[in-house]
């Protein structure tokens, strides 16, 4: 843990985990303070997580959350105020400590001289000059003192957004980049799936994110605030400010666990698992391995979602272990999805019918999980009944693989750059932003209809990658995004159903039906999954190798 004293009494950190807490409290910490909110990564334990292991060693633990550089002078002052009635020391935490410095700030501002707090918060390593600014010019942040600026700048250091600056840097060596990312860690989410059914250790997936981001390509290590694209310029956490010539912005998804009742509780125990978390996947597995017997339920939420198939992975290779286990006929199995039909593209729902019926899957469409009651172990899902009313019904379960419902992040919904329904309102074919000409967007958090997956990233990198040259006059012509997706369904442990398409569900074959029929389980389907897409993620895509991946160029 990087923990770092601010003030007498008080010290902040980044995220915290549950298996911590020991170690905290044997240091001496007697209360902690979460100011991150729920759902911002991948890899963070829920609030509920933590504090149940808090108050089993003895440390109060309390939720004053705050969106990643909007932190309020309210909230400000509510800090001020929980610290002054919590025991001492007190460890306040978010991504980074940012935020929890900043909530210090200006607590402080009507205390101490603003130097001070400057001093003080820079011999804990944190840049308040941008927060002290903000307090001297009555809480807004003069966007006009920026602290950097770049040619391009791109939001967000995942798939989409390290594939992007590659991919230009094979265009454009030398070019001047800078990714925005407060992550510590880049994930390869789409080897979650194996990691739940015992075909991949988690550390697999993890590779330092100092170590994924390009050579010569700056790194920004902070979150995005708001953006002010008439300036051409962002706020950052601690009110900093980043301009930039050209914007490219794929932030991923945000996964609302909180919309569930009950389910921020329980998750990873009584259980209720999900393979959209990190440290949740191979509790999947644990849980899968230990049932012989009940009921075991597998949800998917209204969409979009990140890769539409992961939550009918997890329930076959659940069901093909039980099988190969001999248990399969003492465990009944619930597929609830909100949706209304199997898999979205047709020509792929045949094959995987035949594995419904062989594991005697019961489907249950229109069926949107609304609760949970981890210690009673049910589940209560709002249903679509044949009259287009809905009621509620609640289900007994012994395993709960959850996959929650998906939005984009915080700063985007409310953003300059969102569509009505919150997401980045790009042109499908191009990804450039349908109203301002230097901002592209690609992966999971634009408005584009195409399936929200690692290999539609893929794709749209080049596409972006060139637009944004030729929008600065380095390139010429219009390269095309068809909408390419791909959702490898590992049907049991050795076979996959490769479903690849492009919008409208239009089938897209990468391989020729000799050597991989996509609408029929394959086992070099499944070699590819395991063996060949790992690499080819690590040192192709994210190396700007553009192999089945050159855009399609027109308007020369």
């Amino acid at each position: 843990m990087d923990i770092r004293h601010l003030a007498p009494g008080l010290a902040v950190s980044e995220q915290i985990f549950p298996h911590q807490l020991t170690e905290l409290k044997n240091t001496g910490f007697r209360a902690i303070v979460c100011n991150r909110p729920d759902g911002e990564g991948s890899d963070q334990p829920l609030f509920a997580e933590i504090k149940r292991a808090a108050e089993a060693v003895g440390i109060e633990a309390h939720y004053l959350p705050a969106e990643s550089g909007k932190v309020t002078d309210e909230q400000g002052v509510a800090f001020g105020q929980l610290f002054e009635t919590l025991p001492k020391p007190v460890l306040a935490y978010c991504r980074s400590g940012m935020r929890s410095t900043t909530m210090w700030a200006l607590s402080q501002a009507s205390l101490l001289p603003l130097p001070q707090i400057v001093e003080t918060a820079k011999d804990a390593g944190f840049d308040m000059k941008g927060v002290i600014r903000r307090i001297a010019n009555k809480g807004l942040t003069p966007v006009e003192v920026a602290e950097a600026e770049h040619a391009v700048v791109i939001i967000g250091g995942g798939a989409a957004g390290i594939a992007a600056a590659s991919s230009l840097l094979a265009r454009e060596p030398g070019l001047d980049i800078a990714i925005i990312d407060p992550a510590d860690v880049h994930y390869y989410q789409p080897g979650w799936t194996l990691v739940g059914c015992g075909v991949f250790d988690a550390p697999r997936t993890a590779h330092t994110m100092g170590s994924t981001i390009p050579r010569g390509v700056h790194w920004i290590k902070a979150a995005v605030a708001a953006f002010e694209p008439e300036r051409n310029a962002l706020i950052l956490d601690g009110c900093r400010v980043v301009k930039y010539q050209q914007l490219i912005v794929c932030p991923g998804l945000k996964l609302n666990w909180n919309a569930i009742e009950g389910l921020p509780q329980t998750l990873g125990r009584n259980g209720v698992t999900s393979n959209y978390l990190y440290h949740l996947a191979p509790y999947t597995w644990e849980c899968v391995q230990k049932l012989r017997g009940g009921r075991a339920i597998f949800t998917q939420p209204p969409m979009p979602i990140k890769c539409a198939g992961a939550p009918q992975k997890a329930m076959y290779l659940s069901a093909d272990h039980w099988r190969r286990e001999g248990v399969l006929g003492n465990i009944k199995i619930d597929f609830c999805s909100a949706g209304a039909v199997l898999f979205g593209v047709p020509d792929y729902v045949p094959a995987l019918m035949e594995y419904i019926r062989a594991y005697g899957i019961d489907l249950n469409f229109g069926s949107t999980l609304t609760a949970v009651d981890g210690p009673a172990k049910t589940a209560t899902f709002s249903c679509v009944k044949p009259d287009g009313t809905r009621q509620l019904v609640t289900r007994d379960f012994n395993l709960l693989h959850v996959v929650p419902p998906q939005i984009a992040p915080d700063f985007i919904r409310i953003s300059p750059l969102a569509d009505a329904a919150g997401w980045i309102d790009v042109d499908p074919d191009t990804l450039r932003h349908k109203t301002w000409a230097n901002i592209h967007a690609l992966g999971d958090a634009t408005n584009s209809s195409n399936a929200k997956t690692a290999a539609a990233a893929r794709k749209q990198a080049p596409v972006v990658a060139h637009n944004v040259l030729a929008a600065m006059g380095k390139a010429k012509g219009n390269a095309h995004y068809d909408g390419y997706g791909s959702c490898p369904l590992t049907v049991e442990r050795g076979k996959i159903v490769l479903a690849e398409f492009t919008y409208g569900g239009t089938v897209a074959p990468s391989f020729p039906s000799w050597l991989i029929d996509g609408t029929r389980p394959s086992r070099l389907a499944w070699l590819l999954k395991e063996r060949i897409l790992p690499p080819l993620y690590w040192k192709g895509m994210l190396k700007g190798h553009e192999w089945l991946a050159k855009p399609e160029l027109a308007d020369l």
